[in-house]
């Protein structure tokens, strides 16, 4: 038998279950699929619990600086790993059970668990179960990429899923891997009491910033007697003498190793569309696995979208939601919104977090526009004096002749947070001088933001 829907949505991420609350209000009969966990990546092994796992690492970090705000704390600091995972696997439970409530009590929602498979561009298989409709999402997500490396196959190694179930502080961490998960581990388990080795194969750290941003992060990380290794392809890994692992390096200079009691993959992901039956539908993937899609998010088969990370157009819980509100719009409200008209903003969850808008000068300069940018030190936020958190600086470009501000970073103290200033002008298309004029409160981060537009002019060499 077959059950008929008027929509169905394989995955319980960011974008699903809100998809399914829109769509049943609307009185439509929808299947929400879920084989591993409601929530997807960031609930479970994403946002919710690095960032608790964040705080604690935070809260250990000032605990050892005490004394320099003139707080005697008298013993030496310890880390509970048990209270500490305990507590970020709270926090992922707590919002896993509130997000499968809200779908056990949406009106003309089923939840359905297993794995979904296409048998036709309207009919899907889940275990013994044939649903059909003439709609159908697509939000799977993705998971970590495991590399073919020499020996990697042969030792234990974690990846962002495994690691956040660890309840003990390795004694030396070895990360293969200097991006944006990467290093939120590396300054997170330094700070737990773990030695720390991050490897990665490009030239800097967090490769896609600008240079004076993976330089600034590199000195903040290297700055907790984190071992940081650039230019450098791991040719093979291996089980080290007396336990642990070793990581054999091709560096400019010769062959090196790398020795750790434990190993982090974070190598990047991949989209879970491997296992779908995607062709049974005709549905078209890109070389990397993602799911082609237009700028409505609709695939090459009409009647099938695809939302959130396995699409690849937006690799963050925000930009799932947003998807989402695309979709939603477009087909509820009869709006005609686009991908393409999202302005692309996301963080680095180090100590001091980085904040980001827009394009990075080295894009903006690749466009050929005549720019203006302008950089200044957090030294000069009186709020990170106040709080004796003085590294990283802001920056920001702006197109010389229509004035807009094309890109920003705030590497710093609530970057964060206070790089929302900018975001908002820039979806508001407003030119950078609304800003110069604004007048922020005091103390804030965001104070300094005025003068930094204020101090615009055509650009010299990145970090001067």
């Amino acid at each position: 038998m077959i059950e008929q829907f008027d929509a169905l949505i394989i995955g319980a991420g960011q974008a699903g279950p809100a998809l399914a609350g829109r769509l049943s209000a609307a009185g439509q009969r929808v299947a929400i699929i879920e084989r591993k966990l409601i929530g997807g990546t960031c609930v479970n092994t994403g946002c919710m619990p690095t960032k608790t796992l964040v705080a604690s690492a935070y809260a250990a970090h000032m605990a050892r600086r005490a004394a320099q705000y003139g707080v005697q704390l008298g013993a030496d600091i310890r880390i509970d790993m048990g209270t500490v995972q305990r507590r970020a696997a709270t926090v992922t439970l707590n919002a896993r059970n509130g997000l499968e409530q809200w779908l056990g009590q949406m009106p003309n929602c089923t939840l359905v668990r297993g794995h979904a498979r296409f048998e036709s561009a309207r009919q899907l298989r889940v275990g013994e179960r044939t649903l059909s409709a003439p709609r159908i999402f697509i939000n799977v997500g993705a998971r970590a990429i495991v590399p073919d490396i020499a020996g990697l196959a042969a030792v234990p190694y974690l990846t962002n899923t495994s690691i956040v179930a660890l309840d003990r502080a390795p004694e030396h961490l070895v990360i293969l891997g200097g991006s944006y998960i990467g290093l939120e581990f590396a300054q997170m388990y330094r700070r737990f009491g773990s030695a720390v080795s991050v490897i990665e194969r490009a030239a800097r750290l967090a490769p896609r910033e600008d240079p004076d941003i993976s330089q600034a992060i590199r000195e903040i990380l290297e700055a907790e007697d984190i071992s940081v290794h650039t230019g450098a392809q791991v040719m093979a890994v291996a089980r080290a003498a007396g336990g642990g692992i070793s990581a054999r390096l091709r560096r400019a200079g010769g062959e090196t190793e790398v020795c750790g009691s434990d190993l982090l993959v974070a190598l990047g992901r991949r989209p879970n569309t491997d296992d779908l039956g995607l062709a049974a539908a005709g549905v078209a993937l890109a070389g990397s696995g993602h799911i082609l899609v237009d700028d409505f998010l609709s695939t090459s088969v009409p009647g099938i979208w695809a939302l959130g990370e396995c699409n690849g157009r937006g690799a963050f819980t925000h930009t799932a939601y947003n998807d989402f509100e695309i979709v939603a719009a477009n087909l509820l409200e009869g709006a005609q919104r686009k991908v393409s008209a999202r302005i692309r903003g996301y963080a680095l969850y180090i100590d001091p977090p980085l904040g980001r808008v827009g394009m990075t000068q080295t894009e903006a300069q690749q466009t050929g526009r005549p720019l203006l940018v302008n950089s200044r030190p957090m030294r000069r936020v009186g709020r990170a004096v106040e709080r004796d958190e003085t590294q990283g600086f802001m920056k920001v470009v702006v197109d010389a002749g229509t004035q807009r501000i094309l890109g920003a970073a705030i590497l710093g103290l609530n970057g964060d947070e206070a790089i929302h200033g900018i975001l908002d002008l820039m979806n508001a298309d407003q030119p950078y001088t609304s800003l110069q004029w604004a007048v922020p409160i005091h103390p804030t981060v965001s104070e300094l933001l005025p003068t930094l537009v204020a101090g615009l002019q055509p650009p010299g060499p990145q970090g001067a």
